[in-house]
């Protein structure tokens, strides 16, 4: 993976990204991948603050956000969070997550104790084989009607 460098909402001044509204987290998942969009349920689930928003990395904002990072916007082998306009990508992305949802959720973090290294090869692990060992979705995920709101399109 080779990710760009990055400054706090630099793709704003991207013109291949569309605008679209940051002022709270963005998770970028793939919508075919069954684990991938499990984990969007999950969020929606336990997000009780809504904080988060939720977008399909099939979307072309999505793919805009992955071309803008440098990375395969046809070959999803991370999430992104992006925050206060900074993009996160593999275990710490997943951290952050988790970290956000609030406890025990939270307790997420104690994986920093980990070297970055064994966290991001463990995570691309998972990723390689993700479609093989939890499946592929027939049709991109469309969240429940009463969640809508909380993605962008």
């Amino acid at each position: 993976m080779n990710v760009r460098r990055q400054e706090a909402f630099g793709y704003r001044s991207d013109p291949a990204v569309p605008v679209f509204p940051d002022d709270r987290p963005i998770i970028i998942f793939d919508g075919f991948c069954a684990l991938c969009s499990g984990w969007a349920e999950f969020v929606l689930r336990h997000d009780h603050k809504e904080i988060y928003r939720l977008l399909s990395a099939q979307s072309a904002l999505g793919s805009a956000l992955y071309a803008h990072y440098g990375l395969n916007p046809q070959d999803y082998e991370t999430n992104i969070l992006i925050a206060d306009g900074i993009a996160w990508f593999k275990s710490e992305s997943s951290i952050r997550m988790a970290e956000g949802l609030g406890f025990p959720w939270s307790l997420a973090r104690c994986f920093r104790v980990l070297p970055l290294a064994w966290r991001d090869g463990i995570y691309e692990m998972i990723a390689r084989n993700r479609l093989r060992w939890f499946g592929k979705r027939g049709t991109c995920y469309r969240p429940d009607q009463r969640y809508v709101d909380r993605f962008l399109a």
